[in-house]
């Protein structure tokens, strides 16, 4: 019998029931994939992170992330969510943990303050691809429900991924980007086609001054129809905004707040921070906020 330790954790948010959720197993030592993916399933978050011991000396621990459907390299909101219980678990002061993930090792840093904690997350490497031409710009569109005329136009519509792809799409208006009503079905048959599970629609459309942009972000082929708030989109595009110079900065680093999740009742606020050398972003790092909703056991027979 093995009795594993799970949490159910809220990310981008100090308000129960908002963000992100994301199920956290603390002692995953021993599973195996099919387990993971099982208990991914039961659990039913967009994903669910689960915590190994060191598997060298070159990191603090492991991490794997796996969606009701399958595993993927990495996870904004469920780093954030495993970071945060494992701090609550051990009582941790603030540190940086060198965590191993799919797409290499990454420092995630865990602050302590008042008791409680926010976490930040160094992502992957950014990278970006060309932009959509024509053709899969107009099967995008009719996916989304977008006319030409809502896009913004300083915004090329191309894949930006921090280990975890999305295509980034920016268009003018807040109040089109809570009426959008996609096409999964479609959607996942372009997923196919583009290589690329997630579609990050967003706009610059703010009635708040802390807050940049609002945005939503969409991943049926991956079990995902509309995920609340994601990390990995919101890092990638501080990354998209700097390559493609659509905002202005000062120095070396670039930050906002993107805000997520207002359409379905789950909003949540990532902060981006870009550091950038010679014009090109260099590193990117998400901060969140996080709230315990429950932790169990998981019993297995």
């Amino acid at each position: 019998m093995k009795k594993l330790i799970a949490y159910q954790i809220d990310s981008f948010t100090k308000e129960k029931f908002k963000g992100n959720p994301a199920g956290v197993v603390i002692n995953a030592d021993g599973l195996s994939d099919e387990q993971m993916q099982a208990i991914a399933r039961e659990l039913n978050n967009s994903e669910t992170a689960f915590l190994f011991s060191p598997d060298d000396n070159d990191c603090d621990g492991v991490i794997r992330y796996f969606t009701p459907k399958s595993e993927v390299p990495v996870c904004g909101h469920a780093t954030i969510a495993a970071m945060y219980a494992k701090a609550l678990e051990y009582n941790l002061d603030s540190c940086i943990l060198k965590i191993k993930t799919r797409i290499g090792v990454l420092p995630f840093e865990i602050i302590k303050e008042n008791g409680d904690y926010q976490v930040i997350m160094t992502q992957g490497k950014f990278e970006s691809g060309p932009t959509f031409d024509k053709n899969t710009t107009k099967k995008l569109n009719a996916a989304l429900g977008l006319d030409y005329s809502d896009l913004d136009e300083k915004c090329p519509i191309q894949i930006a991924s921090t280990g975890h792809s999305k295509v980034m799409i920016g268009i003018k208006s807040r109040e089109r980007l809570n009426s959008l009503t996609p096409d999964f079905n479609d959607l996942i048959d372009l997923s196919k086609q583009i290589s690329c599970n997630g579609f990050f629609v967003f706009t610059f459309d703010s009635d708040d001054p802390e807050v940049l942009t609002y945005g939503r972000m969409f991943a049926p082929a991956i079990g995902i129809n509309e995920d609340p708030v994601t990390g990995n989109a919101n890092g990638p595009l501080g990354g998209y905004l700097i390559q493609n110079r659509i905002v202005d900065y000062e120095g070396s680093t670039f930050e906002f707040n993107g805000r997520q999740g207002e359409k379905i009742e789950r909003p949540g606020t990532v902060n981006v921070r870009v550091k950038i050398y010679n014009g090109i972003p260099s590193s990117i790092q998400i901060k969140g906020d996080a709230i315990v909703i429950f932790k169990t056991e998981i019993i297995l027979m």
